[in-house]
């Protein structure tokens, strides 16, 4: 089973009838089988969605407040795959329950956040070591 636990997507393509786009990123956590993930940007304020994988398929439901000021809500069914590379891409096939309209979304993962601590704590050392070896 892939994990989706800590990954960051976005989303690489969007349906005609889809509200999510390339500034919407989702932030995943996992336990065993079941995951939640928040998201927001571009259209998207704050969304939230909840769910389940069984084998290669993500289940979810989801719930957005979009910048328009609506709040809308559905349910998708996804393909997970794993690259080469490590990387998992979501393709979704969502159905809405607050609008008319249904499509296919997809969302790649971004690559992990640098730890901003650890290269502050890196430059700080090659600093001292350069001032060291310059006052020598």
């Amino acid at each position: 089973m892939i994990s989706l636990d800590s990954r960051i997507m976005y989303v690489s393509s969007t349906a005609q009838l889809g509200v999510v786009g390339s500034g919407t990123k989702l932030r995943f956590i996992q336990r065993g089988s079941r995951f939640i993930a928040k998201y927001s940007g571009g259209n998207i304020q704050r969304g939230c969605l909840v769910g389940k994988i069984i084998n290669e398929t993500l289940e979810w439901h989801y719930l957005q407040y979009e910048q328009s000021g609506e709040l809308h809500s559905g349910r998708s069914t996804c393909e997970i795959i794993e690259g080469i590379d490590g990387k998992v891409r979501v393709i979704e096939h969502f159905q809405w329950q607050t609008r008319p309209g249904s499509g296919t979304n997809v969302f790649d993962e971004l690559p992990p956040e640098p730890d901003i601590n650890n290269l502050v704590s890196k430059l700080s050392l090659e600093t001292q070591s350069k001032r060291s070896l310059a006052s020598q």
